[in-house]
């Protein structure tokens, strides 16, 4: 495993001097967003077949012996509104391509989420069976994702690459029982983008949902991104908190940098835990603390993961022969 980052937070520079940056700061990977609310402004997918642009971009990787862990494109591919879910989908198609071209392993993105009938507008996060209505709606639901995934699943096949869907509240797949069901019917080139942010704050045992999707090979990149939960805020109002983000006092939860929600020896436990499920690619660090800034953010994340990361292969286990 290596420490990465994705470079949103570092949108100010240019992607060769956010490589030099992150380069100095111990950083071995990056990923890149290429559209949807993660952004493009480090690589377009304007880029695919474009071979200067490309050639420019991996240059400036290997200049700092650096690799590419994913590109990044979240968006709503399924949204009900057609002209959306149209730009959407070709918008994540273009990023699986443009990885292949590029030699990168993963395309990271959301599940997305469709409305709860064919003449909805607007998409509908269903979180409980009833009324009736509700489990009929996640049903509709399923059909449409689970036809659409499979097609992605076979462009994936066919350019080489893997999805990582990443487990996203608003999202259809929020948990990784979701997670293994989408996998189940759309293919093994579907699998998760899993970060532990978003399974913190509903109560999740994250090391356990490691174990549970490594059972089935199903963690195709790893986002680094911590939560802390407010216990003040959240035994009044629990956990499904529509306050903004820059509220933070008034919050049950908020997304922290490493090491500021779980502390060093949590961290270590999921690097070991990942290890053991045969998990070897990017620890990519998301920014999204408010309490700070990009860089500090990173730079406090990446001191963390440098010492949970294990730089050498497991030596064989002489005391147990």
């Amino acid at each position: 495993m290596n420490v990465g980052v994705l470079t949103a937070p570092l949108y100010d520079q240019s992607v060769e001097e956010a490589i030099e940056y992150l380069d100095s700061i111990d950083v071995d990977a990056i990923e890149l967003g290429c559209g949807g609310f993660v952004g493009d402004e480090h690589l377009s997918t304007d880029a695919l077949d474009d071979e200067e642009t490309q050639a420019e971009l991996l240059e400036a990787v290997d200049q700092y012996e650096m690799e590419i862990s994913a590109l990044a494109t979240h968006n709503n591919p399924i949204h009900p509104d057609d002209e959306r879910a149209a730009e959407d989908d070709q918008q994540l198609r273009d990023a699986i391509a443009l990885a292949g071209q590029l030699g990168v392993d993963a395309v990271t993105c959301f599940s997305g989420l469709p409305g709860g009938s064919p003449d909805d507008e607007t998409p509908n996060w269903i979180t409980a069976p009833w009324p009736p209505e509700h489990l009929e709606a996640l049903e509709y639901q399923w059909d449409v994702a689970i036809d659409y995934w499979s097609e992605i699943n076979d462009h994936a096949e066919e350019h080489g690459v893997d999805v990582g869907i990443e487990m996203h509240p608003n999202m259809l797949v929020y948990e990784p029982e979701g997670m293994l069901k989408l996998r189940e019917e759309a293919g093994d080139r579907i699998g998760a983008n899993f970060d532990p942010s978003h399974l913190y704050w509903q109560g999740i045992d994250v090391t356990e949902a490691i174990r549970v999707l490594g059972e089935d090979d199903a963690i195709h990149h790893f986002h680094a991104k911590d939560t802390k939960v407010y216990d003040t805020n959240a035994r009044v109002k629990g956990v499904l908190d529509t306050a903004s983000y820059t509220e933070e006092a008034d919050r049950s939860w908020l997304f922290r940098s490493i090491g500021y929600g779980h502390g060093e020896e949590h961290w270590k436990d999921v690097v070991s835990t990942l290890r053991m499920v045969g998990y070897d690619g990017a620890l990519s660090i998301e920014h999204e603390d408010s309490l700070t800034s990009g860089r500090e953010g990173l730079e406090k994340a990446v001191d963390v993961l440098s010492r949970a990361v294990f730089e050498t292969e497991p030596g064989d286990a002489y005391w147990a022969e």
